[in-house]
């Protein structure tokens, strides 16, 4: 994973441990003061959310513990991961920049592409003027490789 995917998970835990357990620990002490547990909505949905951020506290050490933090800046040559990759489609020419990424910390919507994706598998090994076909939902897909850059 990336450094700044590292940081992300790592001040997702952090504010998780510090913040909203205290928080929904104080909330269930609260529903419990209302009486009753077995028709006690509050309560119960208090547990339920208590439930998933115990969850989410263990998912996010398991994957900080296991993590091999890469710094992309160190790298350079062909794409490979944490590369920052600019792609044209050689059908519309509609430009696209991902950077290649470790599957926790993916976000299409923000260009972090999950190197387990199609896309990525394909551009990895490849080069700056290389071409690439893709398998997609929609069909066959064709992008150049315009530039490369390991920030």
């Amino acid at each position: 994973m990336t450094r700044a995917g590292f940081a992300a998970l790592d001040d997702e835990l952090k504010v998780l441990k510090s913040v909203d357990r205290p928080a929904i620990i104080k909330a269930i002490a609260e529903a419990r003061e209302h009486g009753d547990l077995s028709e006690n909505a509050e309560y119960h949905s208090a547990r339920e959310k208590q439930s998933f951020i115990e969850g989410r506290i263990k998912e996010l050490e398991a994957l900080i513990s296991l993590a091999n933090v890469i710094d992309p800046s160190s790298l350079s040559g062909a794409i490979k991961f944490g590369a920052t990759v600019t792609i044209v489609d050689e059908d519309t020419d509609e430009e696209k920049t991902y950077q290649i990424v470790g599957e926790p910390e993916a976000d299409l919507e923000k260009g972090l592409l999950n190197i387990k994706s199609p896309i990525a598998s394909a551009l990895i090994g490849k080069e700056e003027g290389d071409s690439i076909e893709v398998r997609t939902p929609g069909g066959e897909r064709s992008y150049e490789v315009l530039t490369i850059k390991y920030v």
